[in-house]
């Protein structure tokens, strides 16, 4: 779970947690992308507005490693519409808009962590992410 923001760290690891879901944070692209080669996740959550790394970059990079190429990615945003295309362009599997529901987060997180092929449908997949992306 990647977020410059503690309290939506925090948010975030609680939420997951309270379903038995382990969390190990980062606070910004390039964190999560040290933290990755040593905690194989199954699934990576990501801002979009970062330092160092931005979410989209850190999704890029993700994707073009063959050791992290399959994690699914959610990206957990205020997401413009733009920011919407670029994450599909990249390979991200899901988008959660900020503010977001704390059910909503685990149900995408877990379809994502049940899902065979790594990819969810439903409120939290990209199309409906890209009707939410200006709130």
């Amino acid at each position: 779970m990647v977020d410059d923001n503690k309290v939506i760290r925090q948010l975030i690891r609680v939420n997951l947690e309270l379903e038995g879901i382990e969390v190990v944070t980062a606070a910004d692209g390039a964190e999560c992308l040290e933290v990755v080669q040593q905690v194989r996740p199954d699934l990576i959550t990501l801002d979009v507005v970062m330092p160092r790394l931005n979410g989209l970059r850190t999704a890029a990079r993700l994707r073009s490693d063959p050791r992290t190429a399959g994690i699914p990615l959610v990206i957990v945003s205020a997401c413009s519409q733009h920011e919407v295309e670029s994450g599909l362009d990249v390979g991200v599997d899901a988008f959660l808009a900020k503010p977001f529901e704390p059910q909503e987060l685990v149900r995408v997180v877990q379809s994502l962590i049940d899902s065979p092929t790594g990819r969810v449908r439903g409120s939290g997949d990209a199309e409906a992410a890209a009707g939410h992306a200006g709130s």
